[in-house]
Parts: structure tokens; C-alpha cells; sequence
């Protein structure tokens, strides 16, 4: 298969987009970013100074009234313009995410056409405006009564280091479908991708100041956050900074969409197909580094012991089976994870589990791949004889693990996923029965459900549904978002 060309070996100083220039930071806190799988810097990248955040700001600002004066249909022809030029740089895109976060080339290229897919969303959401609005002739004798949606304003979209790209589309493109500018904060993990991400976007034709972006950090997005223009915040990372923003939105008065941590379990039911199986697990512990949401750690199998060790031993062969590897090299099927800190987190979750009483089963550890000493690399891990009530159980590993676990039915299994945690991203069951997977998924306390699926993926036009402290706010993301975005406003006419 082929190794793939980086786009570039180094990004330079990365700038700051403000009302449609790219500008050159003032600030002394200068950062820099490397590459996951080599350990070598790719591009440095400034901590905005408050001055410039206000600069985006007001930008924003500027922005939102200059869109009040686009019709409908030419803000639709831009997003369509948008889905055009993100489709013609999907490729590139894709291998600026490999270089930047760290993931496979298929995966990446996945994460680009999921984004595609939110534009397209979005441009659907834009004509579908019209039919959010009512009208209502002589409602009373003489009256006459409207409602209209209107954007909102300005809104702050924060960016996660695990998926920066596909968290941005569920966000931006609607918000501009809605009329409302945006000032993108992304993650530090991964600025060379947000980068790329707003250049391309540019070239949608919007006015000056509708996407802005800003490297900062948590102190830059409250602050941000704090500015009276800005509206509300779409924002997807980890549940504790999601309760930080949560508190400070209320506080405020704003409006917010916080998606935070999960913990996610696969169940595999006696009658499950025991060949497609591994696959699914494979998929959802272990693809992407198990570094997404929508990932699980805890792999529940029901049945003897016979069963449970055929499981097992199926799933054991198919994760050694992946080969580890910088990204652009297309026979690689797992990349690093996106920071060594990050990396040695999983690990540590791992040790704590064996302290537990866990046993190690797959010990990602042997295999590091010997060509890139320097990467932030560590395998599929598979632990067995873990129990519900252990912390490993209950906290989110976000990494490559799979925790093994019995039970003795599905509704066991309800319980625990419904009481054990507070979070509620996702749950997966495995099984040829329809009466199975159907009590499954009516009773499983979490936003999306997965059947013979490995992540329960929503499509653009369904919302990330996901419940409990996994979820904050007024509207969830990708098109739901729409109603984060616009207010209602009513009139009543009396002309008689």
C-alpha cells in the first residue's frame, strides 16, 4: 500500500484569523505542536492575548449585522459553495489530520466526509428555515399573528483534541446557516488541523468576521465567553470543563451545548454472530485509538465459559492483528495516541485496573512499532476479570482498552449501564434477537444505541442524542443545533 506525502514537514508560526485576516499574534506565550507518530515538531502556534480575543469579538460582531443584509438564498449558495471546496480538498484535509492528531489516512479521510456531511446538513437546514416560520390569517377577528426564527448573534465554538474537525462541522456550518458568526477556540492538541479547517472555509465567500479562530485555552474561551456580544458556546470535550462552562453560561445568561465524557459498554449476547463480532469490537474499543466519544472500554459477554473464552480468544486475535504506524502509510490500522500525556493516562488507567484485580490479557505494550521510538504509540490492550464496581468499570479510559466483563443477562446489564455511571453517551448490544436488541433499546439510559454496530455514529442530520453529564445545555449538536442558534420572535397585527 502507499506512504502517502506529508503536506507539509513543518506549518511555520501558525496565525490568528480576525475578521477575515490572517494576523500575526502579539502574545509572548508561543507553543508548539508534534507530530503523534514521530515526536517532531510540526509548527508552533500562539496563546491569544485578551486584546486580540476582543479584536475576533467585535469581528463577530461586525459580522452578524453584515449577515442580517444577505438573503436566504445567497448565505445557502455560500454553504453549498463550502461543501464544494471542502469535497475538492478532502485529501489534503485528511493528511494534515494524520500529521496533526495522529490517526489512520482512513480514518481521517472518514472524519473529512463526516464533516462534508454537517455542510450538507447545514445546507438543508438553511432552506429549511422557511418552514420553521408560521402564519396564521384572522386568528381572532381582525388579528393576524406570525412567528419568525432570527439568529441569535455571535457564538463561541470550542474545539476537542479527539475529533477537531468533524466537531467543528457539527457546529459551524449551522451556526452560518442560522445567520451567527462564530470565533473558533481549538484544541492545543491539534491547531494545524483547525488551521486548514478555516482556510478552506474562507474560501466560502462569507463576509469578513463570520469565522474567526483563536488558539487560547480555557482562560481565552471564558473570557471570550464573558464578552456581551457573544451569545452562547457550542463545545466538545471533557464533562469537568463542560461543568465549568455550564456554571458560567448560567451565570451569564447564555446559552450552551456542552457534549462531555462518556462510558461506553458492548454487550455481546449468546446468540450474537460470533464472526462479526471481533470486527465490531475492534471498531469500537480500538478504532481511532479508542480516542472518540463514541468509543467503548467496558465489553460485556453473557454466556458460559465456553462462550466467554471463544469471545475471547476472537477478539484477542483480531486486535493483535492490527499493525501500528504512522497514519500515512495505508497499511496501518492503528496510530498513536494524540499526546503522550494522553498515552500514558490510558496506561495508567490500565495499572489501576490490574490493582484491581484485572488481569491482562493483550498487553498493548509489545506492540510498539521499532520504527518510530519517538511516537506516542501504545497497542490494542485487552484485561479480563473486571468487575462493574471496579473504577476502571466506571471512568472513561478514552483509549485503545477493552475491559472484559460477565454477566448473567441483559437486564443485569441495563442496570449497570443505567446506575453505575452519571454518563450517558452510548451502549452497543450484539445479537440476532430482534425482542433482545428491542428491550435494549427502549430501557439503556444513553443518547445513542448501537445494534451489531461497533460506535453508534449518528448521521448529520441526527443529533449527537446523548444524556445524563455527558450531555449540558439547551440544544444538542450537528443539526439540533439549529435551535441553539435562532430565537423565536412572534407578532400579532390588528388591521380590522
Amino acid at each position: 500500500m502507499a506512504i502517502l506525502p506529508e503536506v507539509k514537514s513543518h506549518y511555520g508560526r501558525l496565525k490568528l484569523l480576525i475578521g477575515g485576516e490572517w494576523v500575526e499574534s502579539k502574545s509572548d506565550i508561543i507553543n508548539k505542536t508534534y507530530n503523534p507518530a514521530t515526536g517532531v515538531e510540526i509548527a508552533e502556534y500562539p496563546t491569544a492575548t485578551k486584546q486580540e480575543a476582543r479584536a475576533a469579538v467585535e469581528a463577530a460582531q461586525q459580522a452578524f449585522v453584515a449577515l442580517k443584509g444577505i438573503a436566504l438564498r445567497e448565505r445557502a449558495r455560500m454553504l453549498f459553495n463550502m461543501r464544494q471546496i471542502f469535497d475538492r480538498e478532502e485529501d489534503m484535509l485528511a493528511r494534515v489530520l494524520v500529521q496533526d492528531h495522529g490517526r489512520t489516512y482512513k480514518e481521517a479521510a472518514g472524519s473529512v466526509r463526516r464533516s462534508i456531511e454537517n455542510i450538507e446538513s447545514a445546507c438543508s437546514a438553511a432552506y429549511g428555515m422557511a418552514a420553521r416560520n408560521e402564519h396564521i390569517d384572522n386568528l381572532a377577528r381582525g388579528i393576524d399573528m406570525w412567528l419568525t426564527w432570527e439568529p441569535l448573534g455571535p457564538f463561541l465554538i470550542v474545539t476537542p483534541g479527539n475529533i477537531p474537525m468533524h466537531a467543528w462541522s457539527s457546529f459551524v456550518p449551522y451556526a452560518l446557516a442560522a445567520g451567527c458568526p462564530v470565533v473558533v477556540s481549538p484544541s492545543r492538541q491539534d491547531p494545524v488541523a483547525a488551521d486548514y479547517m478555516s482556510k478552506v472555509a474562507l474560501e466560502a465567500g462569507f463576509p469578513a468576521g463570520c469565522i474567526n479562530l483563536i488558539h487560547g485555552g480555557r482562560d481565552v474561551n471564558s473570557y471570550i465567553l464573558e464578552q456581551p456580544e457573544i451569545e452562547g458556546i457550542g463545545f466538545i470535550g471533557s464533562t469537568s470543563a463542560g461543568l465549568d462552562l455550564f456554571a458560567q453560561c448560567g451565570k451569564l445568561g447564555k446559552t450552551s451545548s456542552l457534549n462531555g465524557n462518556g462510558k461506553n459498554t458492548v454487550v455481546i449476547t449468546p446468540d450474537a454472530d460470533l464472526e462479526s463480532c471481533p470486527a465490531y469490537v475492534r471498531q469500537g474499543c480500538f478504532g481511532m485509538t479508542g480516542q472518540r466519544c463514541l468509543g467503548s472500554d467496558n465489553v460485556v459477554i453473557l454466556g458460559d465459559k465456553a462462550r466467554y473464552e471463544a469471545v475471547k480468544q476472537s477478539l484477542v486475535e483480531n486486535a493483535s492483528a492490527m499493525k501500528l504506524g504512522y497514519g500515512l502509510d495505508e497499511s496501518v490500522t492503528m496510530g498513536p495516541y494524540a499526546t503522550a500525556a494522553g498515552r500514558d493516562k490510558v496506561w495508567a488507567w490500565v495499572e489501576r485496573g490490574l490493582a484491581e484485580g484485572a488481569k491482562m490479557v493483550l498487553d498493548g505494550r509489545t506492540m510498539v512499532p521499532a520504527d518510530y521510538p519517538d511516537g506516542y504509540f501504545l497497542g490494542p490492550t485487552i484485561i479480563e476479570d473486571a468487575d462493574i464496581d471496579m473504577e476502571i468499570c466506571k471512568q472513561e479510559a478514552f483509549g485503545a482498552v477493552a475491559s472484559l466483563i460477565r454477566a448473567d443477562s441483559v437486564e443485569q446489564v441495563i442496570e449497570w449501564i443505567n446506575t453505575k455511571t452519571d454518563l450517558g453517551h452510548s451502549a452497543c448490544i450484539m445479537t440476532s434477537s430482534g425482542a433482545t436488541a428491542r428491550q435494549f433499546a427502549r430501557e439503556v439510559n444513553v443518547g445513542n444505541v448501537g445494534i451489531n454496530v461497533g460506535v453508534p455514529q449518528p448521521y448529520a442530520f441526527f443529533p449527537l442524542g446523548s444524556k445524563r453529564k455527558s450531555f449540558l445545555g439547551a440544544a444538542k449538536s450537528r443539526l439540533a443545533s439549529m435551535r441553539l442558534f435562532l430565537d423565536e420572535r412572534t407578532v400579532t397585527a390588528r388591521w380590522v
